[in-house]
């Protein structure tokens, strides 16, 4: 996974040479852990701290009435203006692109960046939207019965990525 982490780093900087017009953030849960390794490492590299940020993207769900009775809101923290920035949406797994449809709508609340790009850890296929990752850490096909499951050191102790 950490391999994965660095090599996004290193195409993030080079497709994007305006270092100074990039923002990183990342969609709870898992994207926020995967932005916050992604930030680290670009920084590693390029000596630059870029703009962090979190986004909770729930109640733009389509879903929503779906998903639970109450859905669990989490934290969003964008302390920095997106407007002219190009912002990387980061999250852990792209499936249907529903998510990140969602986060996009989030996003444009908040100012509106010269370009949107995304970076995720996994690329699972059977997109219902015309949303396609920019960065990826690993494709890797599945049936759409199959569930991909991200765990992190930070919040379940060890990094691994599990198809069932």
């Amino acid at each position: 996974m950490e391999r994965a982490v660095v090599r996004m780093a290193h195409e993030i900087l080079e497709q994007n040479k305006e270092i100074p017009d990039l923002a990183l953030v990342g969609i709870q849960r898992g994207g926020v852990i995967l932005a916050n390794r992604l930030w680290k490492a670009i920084e590693a590299i390029s000596k630059t701290k870029l703009p962090l940020g979190t986004l909770d993207i729930n109640l733009y769900r389509d879903d929503l009435t779906r998903v639970a009775e109450q859905p669990v809101i989490r934290k969003t923290d964008i302390h920095f203006p997106i407007d002219n920035k190009i912002v990387i949406l980061v999250d852990d797994v792209l499936y249907t692109g529903r998510t990140i449809r969602s986060a996009l709508d989030a996003l444009i609340d908040f100012g509106r960046p010269k370009r949107m790009e995304l970076a995720v850890l996994v690329d699972r296929g059977h997109r219902e939207l015309p949303i396609r990752a920019d960065f990826v850490g690993k494709n890797i096909p599945t049936s759409e019965k199959e569930l991909v499951h991200v765990r992190f050191t930070e919040s379940d102790g060890k990094d691994e990525v599990i198809v069932k």
